[in-house]
């Protein structure tokens, strides 16, 4: 589990989201599979775990125990399998957003820049839109939105400029192809940061993630019992934005609607005032939890 990912801020989360060892909780990210062992750990024989996982690597790490099940599916689905698996209400539902390190350092995936690989990017392999797929038949207007709305880059129009010059050359098929095409957007400095920000956007959406993060905000709300708990951890401004949003008001925009009495209709009230963040230790032993946020929120 831990050469396949490291889970992030793993007690706190846990800590926070088994309130009752004898309750059905849903791990919605399962990647190599600790955050649900440790839920796992804190359950008692009566208790049950469901998780979820698009990437059928993630299949390996599947425990052996009778109250776990893993659903090879996309975590958006999350109310469709509640309402099977756990009719009477989920007490807690856990999500841990990032990339695998299993998917990051697997150069075939293409997640990586450090890498020369297929510039392909689906975190299910099964899915029809690969990251070369976008660079060579997205527009340059659609591919400056992509990377001004998901890689936040400055200079979105220069780096889609770039792409359409290239591929008119030759197709853009593997990393090191991008790598070359946008070379004359990469800034002097802070090179690594720039370009994880064009993988960034180019991932986002390839695996359509801001629309599946809608989507199971809106799900895991109608899934969990009054009192039950949702945390969730983001790693870009994108995401966290969302789930604030969503926490605080119940629409992944932000705008919050009232009754005729003026009271609110958000589903969640914030469990922590500020989000929480990974101690210097933690990042010391884990790079990738730097940017890492823990919002806990309870179903009311």
């Amino acid at each position: 589990m831990s050469e396949y990912h490291n889970p992030v801020l793993l007690n706190e989360s846990v800590n926070a989201l088994v309130q009752y060892p004898d309750g059905f909780y849903a791990d919605a990210t399962f990647g190599g599979g600790g955050h649900s062992k440790a839920i796992l750990a804190k359950l008692s024989p009566k208790g049950r775990l469901i998780a979820f996982d698009r990437d059928a690597d993630a299949a390996a790490n599947a425990p052996d125990d009778q109250r776990f099940k893993l659903i090879h599916n996309n975590f958006r689905f999350i109310h469709n399998y509640a309402l099977i698996e756990a009719p009477k209400g989920l007490d807690g539902v856990l999500a841990d957003l990032g990339v695998s390190s299993h998917q990051f350092d697997t150069a075939e995936r293409g997640f990586s820049f450090r890498f020369d690989g297929p510039l392909d990017m689906r975190m299910n392999v099964q899915g029809a839109k690969t990251a070369a797929d976008i660079v060579n038949s997205y527009t340059q207007e659609e591919l400056e939105r992509i990377f001004r709305i998901y890689g936040e880059v400055d200079n979105a129009r220069k780096l889609a400029l770039l792409i359409v010059a290239a591929r008119s050359q030759a197709q853009i098929l593997s990393t090191g192809d991008l790598g070359n095409a946008i070379a004359g957007a990469l800034p002097s400095f802070a090179e690594h940061k720039y370009l994880a920000k064009v993988y960034q956007a180019l991932r986002i959406e390839v695996n359509d993630e801001m629309r599946s993060l809608e989507k199971f905000l809106y799900g895991a709300a109608k899934s969990l019992k009054r009192g039950g708990v949702l945390a969730v951890i983001t790693y870009h401004s994108l995401e966290d934005r969302l789930v604030k949003n969503f926490i605080r008001s119940g629409n992944v925009d932000g705008s919050e609607s009232r009754d005729m009495y003026g009271r609110s209709s958000a589903p969640f009230k914030t469990m922590i005032r500020k989000p929480m963040q990974p101690e210097e230790d933690e990042i010391e032993g884990n790079t990738r939890a730097r940017s890492a946020k823990l919002r806990i929120a309870e179903r009311i």
